[in-house]
């Protein structure tokens, strides 16, 4: 079912990561000011003794190529991979060589040399990523042997000795890698869940189109009704007119005999749909199950019914794209990977709705089970699972639990191999006739 929506390569999710130049600029705007201000608050309020001119040159140069950026492309402009890697790694130079001549790893700005490592693990492929930790990583390494004072009180000179400058290059280096494996983490499961909801929403809107089908049938027999009936009075017509030439006495019968037999087809239709109307809105929790699992009734696999409540009392529920779907996929996947049968199981009182679906393979993976339920969390494999572990999973969970369903995926007993999902309804959600 929607497990081929699982084939998708990772590489197609990495390279939709796009980061927005605007985004970017706007942060370089705001690292020109925050330096700007740093280096006015030292000079001029503080007197401290500092290469003013180089340093001014520095952020004129950051703000110069900003504004250019801003006047060459438009602000909804996205950045391929590589551009975005060349001017992270020239704001990363910038702000490494501002560090250089001020002090360098005894500068306590130094740590900021992370953010750009970070905005990148946050917004761009990994392997582009990881050239621009290398790189912070020989920059924050420069910076340890730089031969600028940090800016201090005349005539005072702050002396750090070399264990302390391997400290703060750990500390650097330590924080960026963490921070920047954090941040690509959060981004790639924000990406990953958005890409699965994504396809979520496509297949119930696929369900829900199958469903009104019924209902374009009948209003296409409806409106093909009127002029089916004036072909049928002129056919007759033209019988009675041309009764006795036998040039055209066939060819009019034959007309005739197909707008009636166009019109039993649409009587028919018609006839079905207002039958079946309360049915196709309305049924009866059993015959809601029986309809799940009828296409599944011609595989090799066994698939055995258990009703453990009477069908008198039984819950009406309405027809909902979601849960058919839903309940389908996760009786595929026992299906796919029961050995012989799978049972399932219906319960229902005045409190709840249970159904339970059981096959005889060999059951989940222990360090699987956790996990299910999450996208693409694994391929399925039949020789270490025993149902889909994907982001057709995903979806027949997404699904169900937005009805008002509380899922739970387990291994059988010990004495009996295979996996079990329950899924269970408070009654007054699924059953239409309860007062809601």
């Amino acid at each position: 079912m929607a497990d081929d929506v699982n084939n998708k390569p990772q590489n197609d999710r990495h390279s939709s990561r796009r980061l927005r130049l605007q985004t970017l600029v706007r942060l370089r705007w705001l690292a020109v000011g925050g330096q700007a201000a740093t280096v006015f608050i030292v000079a001029f309020w503080l007197k401290f003794p500092l290469p003013l001119l180089a340093s001014s040159l520095l952020i004129a140069a950051l703000a110069w190529v900003n504004f250019f950026l801003t006047m060459r492309y438009p602000p909804t402009h996205r950045l391929e991979p590589p551009a975005a890697l060349a001017l992270l790694g020239l704001d990363l130079l910038q702000l490494c060589a501002l560090l250089f001549i001020t002090g360098g790893l005894a500068n306590p700005f130094a740590a900021l040399v992370c953010v750009p490592v970070i905005i990148s693990f946050a917004s761009q492929p990994i392997r582009y990523s990881v050239a621009l930790l290398l790189f912070a990583m020989v920059c924050i390494t420069i910076l340890a042997f730089s031969p600028f004072p940090l800016p201090w009180f005349n005539g005072a000179e702050i002396d750090v000795h070399n264990v302390m400058q391997f400290g703060v290059w750990c500390s650097i280096a330590s924080t960026m890698v963490f921070a920047a494996f954090y941040a690509y983490r959060v981004s790639m499961e924000a990406s990953q869940l958005a890409d699965a909801l994504a396809a979520t929403e496509l297949v119930l809107q696929r369900e829900k189109h199958l469903s009104q089908l019924d209902g374009l049938a009948a209003a296409a027999a409806h409106e093909l009704g009127t002029p089916l009936a004036t072909i049928s009075v002129v056919a007759k017509e033209m019988e009675r007119e041309l009764k006795d030439d036998d040039r055209f006495r066939e060819d009019v019968q034959l007309l005739r005999s197909q707008s009636e037999r166009c019109r039993d087809i649409l009587k028919r239709l018609t006839s079905l749909s207002a039958e079946g109307d309360a049915h196709m809105r309305r049924l009866p929790l059993s015959s809601m199950i029986e309809e799940i699992i009828a296409p599944y009734r011609e595989f090799p696999i066994e698939v055995e019914l258990i009703e453990k409540s009477p069908r008198k009392g039984e819950p009406v529920t309405e027809r909902n794209a979601g849960i058919m779907y839903g309940l389908g996929n996760l009786i595929e996947n026992a299906v796919d990977y029961a050995r012989e049968k799978v049972t399932v199981t219906v319960e229902h009182d005045h409190n709840k709705v249970l159904i339970v679906i059981e096959d005889d393979g060999i059951g989940y993976a222990p360090d699987i089970l956790t996990r299910i339920g999450e996208p693409y969390v694994t391929k399925r494999q039949k020789e270490d699972t025993a149902g889909g572990l994907g982001l057709g999973l995903f979806i027949a969970k997404t699904l169900l639990e937005r009805s008002g369903a509380a899922l739970i995926f387990q291994n059988r007993d010990p004495e009996s191999e295979g996996a079990r999902i329950r899924v269970e309804w408070p009654r007054m959600l699924i059953d239409a006739n309860s007062t809601k």
